[in-house]
């Protein structure tokens, strides 16, 4: 099992949980070895994806940004102001948008798919002034995943988008030479940037998750109670990742706050100038997918 980060972080403690309980149920009968960050080895955290692809690695977990050149659908799932609250969010990717999205990466990518961590509310962080508005973020230059959506977000909002991986973004963040990005509060810690970028910025503007890919040769291979098993085994994961992570945000922004950095809670209006400003990303992703997807993760929040 792989991944990129340290093993305190949420999404490891969900590898170690999964590994324990297979472990516990089959004996010898099952190795779990565990590589943390695959940047510590010189990997980009990208190559994740194509190292259980090509069975390198079982099991690893990644944003779903990452693949959305493979799997067009899931540009839907980075839309900004998609959802309505935290379990809004997890509904639907629990729900009927999550099972449509995981049919459309096992069609396209050789993976099973077991369920979806939690990325979690992103929000942002920059060196140069308080943003309180979109104007407040003309021309900074901004950190982003590899994702079309994204960059199509920020130049809305008047940025210059630098889409990269987490490695060159962090090197890029030291020296400077880009002046924002956008992670939730436990990521902006976690990889230390809050000791660097003096302003926050609580918008919310996107929930992503991170999925839990296996190899699918691997996951088909083996026996029947295995492959029940590890299905088991990632729920469970994905729901302890999840309450992880909502205590951990709480640690987060005590660690920004004990750092002497500013937070800005924006007002309701002020959130609004934020949302109106990318409102034409729905209308296109409309005309692009269909109604149907949408209906997916409007019917998540009424459930």
């Amino acid at each position: 099992m792989g991944g990129y980060g340290p093993p305190a972080t949420t999404h490891s403690r969900a590898l170690k949980l999964m590994g324990d309980r297979l472990e516990a149920e089959f004996g010898a009968d099952v190795d779990v070895k565990y590589i943390w960050n695959v940047m510590d080895l010189g990997y980009r955290g990208d190559d994740l994806l194509w190292m259980v692809e090509d069975g390198i690695l079982t099991l690893a977990y990644q944003s779903t940004s990452y693949l959305t050149d493979r799997v067009p659908e899931l540009e839907f799932a980075d839309l900004p102001f998609l959802f309505s609250s935290l379990e809004h969010a997890r509904s639907a990717m629990d729900g009927g948008l999550g099972e449509y999205l995981t049919e459309r990466i096992e069609t396209h990518i050789g993976y099973r798919l077991l369920g979806y961590l939690e990325n979690g509310y992103r929000h942002l962080s920059n060196r140069l002034r308080t943003v309180r508005a979109p104007a407040d973020l003309a021309g900074m230059r901004i950190r982003l995943l590899p994702s079309e959506m994204h960059c199509r977000i920020f130049q809305l909002l008047g940025a210059i988008p630098v889409p990269c991986d987490l490695k060159p973004a962090l090197d890029a963040i030291a020296s400077g030479a880009v002046d924002a990005q956008e992670n939730p509060l436990a990521n902006t810690v976690t990889y230390g940037v809050h000791k660097l970028h003096r302003y926050h910025t609580l918008t919310g503007h996107s929930y992503l998750s991170r999925g839990v890919f296996v190899n699918r040769a691997a996951f088909d291979g083996w026996p029947a109670p295995f492959r029940t098993a590890m299905r088991a085994a990632a729920r469970e994961a994905v729901l302890f990742q999840r309450q992880l992570a909502v205590e951990e945000e709480l640690i987060a922004r005590k660690a920004i706050e004990d750092e002497g950095c500013e937070i800005v809670e924006l007002t309701p209006g002020e959130r609004d100038q934020f949302a109106r400003a990318v409102g034409p990303l729905h209308g296109e992703a409309r005309k692009r997918f269909g109604n149907a997807i949408f209906t997916l993760a409007e019917g998540a929040q009424r459930a």
